[in-house]
């Protein structure tokens, strides 16, 4: 073990010290923010501008309640304007066109639109919005009900649900969706980032090495299955030590946003109902409960320590695989057809994220964050809602022991691979190297 620790330490003394690492580890965080403001502006921006969509209303009702908004005008047709005319012949800087049939009140579906440009789902749906909304005040006006509109102002309610989770004690508290949804979507997309891109380093730097004859030289010195350790163990330190460095920054970033944008009255209530369960459940406010649980101490280490535990796991399973990809090949263009059948795990377990982020106790996000090649990600997905405890248990003791066969086999097809040269191996071929007798 003196041998795979000397490797640890080299591989990750080489990357660590790296200024690309440093400005990575840096920045990362700060472009991440940046991308997420930059998004957010341009959706309240609108990159489009305003459309401005001439109305043609033969229903003799429609036109005169249409409602312009920020992004789009209603501009009524005068008597002279021909229908046909318009829809062949642009008009300044008209968007579209919108023909209202007088039959709107008995056929729905008498509402023609034609565009100029490309239509989107958001502009059509506003505009069959508008058009429901005085349709539906047609009818009620029909049956001559006195201040109809006033009586459906008064009952309009708002339903605010305070959810509870009871664990298998009968003992009660109060959840946030919003927030679990939102925490699963970010870890179990961090998960699938770092496990692909820490594990593909590790399989870059085997064919460099393998290429560079490095590796002739020092299987001279250390056994094969201590190199492929080694390598392996070099990397997930680096990504630990990233990670650790991430949620500082993260932390930090986050204490000075709460104490720029966050009143304090509000951060002093969330600060209250946090020690307080009966309080938290009688709170109203989202905003106030979401903060309550993220100033939290203990949930924010459990997340954080279920990530780390997962992200181990599932980057050791997947750094083995990818150790024996990089060791069977000349070069990375090579690795294609091999490390598909690496990926595609992952990207399965992707795809059963967002389900299980809708149904986090449903029959397939409950199997897949058992399986482990798919655990990490899914599993990730579910810990926000609460899993019990077993469940997490038997998940992490399937994937560390999955870890091991695999380290098994991948040394096997390492230790031939690493001083294979000039022909690029079959599956068939892998096949064999993990059978032969040592």
């Amino acid at each position: 073990m003196s041998k795979v620790g000397l490797i640890v330490s080299r591989e990750w003394n080489e990357r660590v010290r790296k200024k690309s690492f440093i400005v990575t580890t840096l920045l990362t965080p700060l472009l991440m923010v940046g991308m997420i403001a930059l998004v957010a502006w341009l959706t309240s921006r609108g990159a489009s501008g305003v459309k401005n969509i001439v109305v043609i209303d033969h229903s003799g009702f429609v036109v005169e309640k249409l409602e312009n908004h920020p992004k789009i005008v209603y501009h009524p047709a005068s008597e002279d304007m021909d229908a046909e005319a318009l829809k062949r012949n642009r008009q300044d800087d008209t968007w579209g066109v919108l023909i209202v049939g007088a039959n709107i009140l008995q056929n729905s579906s008498d509402v023609e639109l034609y565009s100029f440009e490309s239509s989107t789902i958001e502009v059509e749906s506003i505009v069959a919005n508008d058009i429901e909304r005085i349709v539906e005040e047609r009818k009620l006006d029909a049956y001559e009900i006195a201040d109809v509109h006033r009586i459906l102002d008064e009952i309009e309610t708002e339903i605010q649900i305070r959810a509870f989770t009871i664990d298998e004690e009968g003992a009660q508290s109060s959840t946030s969706s919003i927030l679990s949804y939102a925490v699963s979507y970010v870890f179990g997309f961090l998960m699938y980032m770092f496990v692909l891109i820490y594990g593909s380093q590790v399989m870059m730097g085997v064919i460099e090495e393998k290429n560079n004859k490095v590796l002739e030289v020092m299987v001279s010195s250390v056994r094969p299955m201590e190199l492929m350790m080694g390598k392996i163990f070099g990397v997930a330190a680096v990504a630990v030590t990233q990670f650790s460095l991430w949620v500082i920054i993260a932390v930090g970033l986050g204490k000075v946003a709460l104490d720029m944008f966050v009143p304090d009255d509000v951060m002093a209530s969330a600060a209250s109902i946090s020690a307080d369960p009966v309080a938290m459940a009688q709170t109203t406010s989202e905003m106030t409960r979401v903060l309550s649980v993220i100033t939290t101490p203990g949930y924010v280490l459990s997340l954080v320590g279920g990530f780390l535990v997962f992200f181990v796991g599932g980057y050791l399973l997947y750094a083995a695989m990818f150790a024996a990809v990089g060791s069977a090949v000349d070069n990375a263009s090579d690795s294609a057809q091999f490390q598909n059948v690496v990926t595609i795990p992952i990207i399965v377990a992707l795809v059963v994220m967002f389900g299980a982020m809708s149904d986090p106790d449903g029959a397939l996000a409950v199997w897949f964050s058992m399986i482990p090649f798919t655990s990490p990600i899914v599993m990730m997905a579910r810990l926000p809602y609460g899993v019990p405890f077993w469940e997490v248990a038997l998940s992490i003791v399937l994937l560390y022991a999955t870890f091991v066969v695999m380290v098994w086999l991948a040394g096997k097809i390492y230790r031939v691979g690493i001083l294979m040269h000039g022909k690029k191996p079959t599956f068939k071929e892998l096949y064999k190297w993990m059978t032969y007798k040592y």
